[in-house]
């Protein structure tokens, strides 16, 4: 007869004991954090932020066909892409990852618009998955404009293609090649009717990179395309489809602009550089000794001295210094040992060449984006 009592008593305990398991169970699932769900825009300009920093845009305007992505916390991937353009004109669209502002829509804290001639620096780096069943660009865009223009359209975008499927090519016409952040590209320079091209094509897909966006600023400084006391107005990451696009995808992204060192805050209209340019000239070939001062009040540190070596020019060995590509515009690019231009110090290199025609010196300097004078 004390069975019964007894099983009653172990079935109340083994209750209890369910009940504060499934409390322990509830508590912990209250605190975990909750499942990120990736974030699907079809409308046209749509947009959303992530990681706190950086602007994702669906930004179709070339079709009136369905374009949708699906952001993720690291990127996008481009779920539909309807509709198809002819590939001698303008793509369909630009989705893309951004720091900066477009259109009034400025990505949370950035430090964009600034002015050229007070960046030291802008890494970045990005990464991109791609498809063969389409015919697109995959191009990193660097904005700059006269003013510190949040909204419109600025007068130069440089465009660094990663990659390229089908029969397309950039705005205007291929002026060259050029070494650019140790990589060479096919350059092309034109305009689309609203603002300058200025374009480097890699002759192969590169899937990701770490690299300078101020090294592709200061190639623009020396052909005229932007001056340093411009502006920096946004870096932008994606792909412009001409045909399809499904699957693209930017997996990784990540913009800094780094301000007040190295860059100084000259006013516009002012240098803090001097740039001395010594030859010895005899038939068909040329040395070049050149020394730059630091005329202004803060150091300059990894220092690139950009310039345009005139037609017929090549150079053919270099020390002190690496100067790349070997003519055209070319960049002097300090080495670990005189990285640093100290207030009102100087650094010098040189570099041997060959020229055909008539010999001159290179007619302007640009300093880390900042002009110099000549002594």
């Amino acid at each position: 007869m004390r069975l019964l009592p007894h099983r009653l008593d172990t079935t109340r305990g083994l209750l209890g004991a369910l009940l504060t398991v499934f409390a322990l169970v509830a508590a912990v699932l209250s605190t975990a954090p909750a499942a990120h769900a990736d974030t699907q825009i079809c409308d046209t300009f749509g947009s959303t932020t992530i990681q706190g920093r950086y602007v994702v845009q669906n930004n179709r305007w070339g079709t009136d066909a369905t374009q949708c992505i699906t952001v993720t916390d690291s990127g996008f991937r481009i779920s539909q892409a309807d509709g198809s353009v002819p590939t001698n004109g303008a793509p369909k669209s630009y989705p893309s990852v951004y720091n900066g502002c477009h259109y009034t829509n400025c990505s949370p804290g950035t430090a964009l618009p600034a002015r050229l001639n007070t960046i030291s620096s802008a890494p970045t780096s990005i990464s991109y998955s791609y498809v063969n069943d389409a015919v697109y660009d995959a191009a990193y865009d660097i904005w700059l404009d006269p003013t510190a223009r949040k909204d419109g359209v600025n007068q130069t975008e440089i465009m660094v293609w990663f990659n390229k499927v089908g029969s397309i090519q950039p705005v205007g016409s291929q002026s060259g090649t050029a070494t650019v952040g140790g990589r060479t590209w096919q350059v092309w320079s034109g305009n689309n009717g609203s603002n300058n091209v200025l374009s480097f094509v890699a002759p192969s897909a590169i899937t990701s990179w770490n690299f300078d966006v101020m090294d592709f600023v200061q190639q623009a400084i020396s052909r005229q395309m932007a001056s340093a006391d411009w502006y920096l107005t946004s870096v932008q990451a994606g792909f412009e489809p001409w045909q399809n696009g499904a699957g693209l995808a930017v997996t990784s992204f990540s913009s800094t602009v780094n301000t007040g060192s190295g860059g100084g805050t000259t006013p516009p209209g002012q240098s803090s550089c001097q740039v001395t340019y010594g030859t010895s000239v005899w038939t068909d070939g040329f040395t070049a000794d050149v020394t730059i001062r630091n005329t202004g009040s803060t150091p300059v540190d990894n220092w690139k001295l950009a310039f345009t070596l005139p037609s017929g020019q090549r150079v053919t060995n270099s020390w002190n210094a690496t100067v790349s590509p070997a003519s055209g515009a070319v960049t002097a690019t300090a080495q670990s040992h005189n990285a640093q231009i100290a207030a009102g110090g100087s650094q010098s290199f040189g570099f041997q060449g060959s020229y055909s025609g008539t010999f001159a010196a290179p007619s302007d300097f640009t300093l880390n984006g900042t002009a110099c004078t000549k002594a």
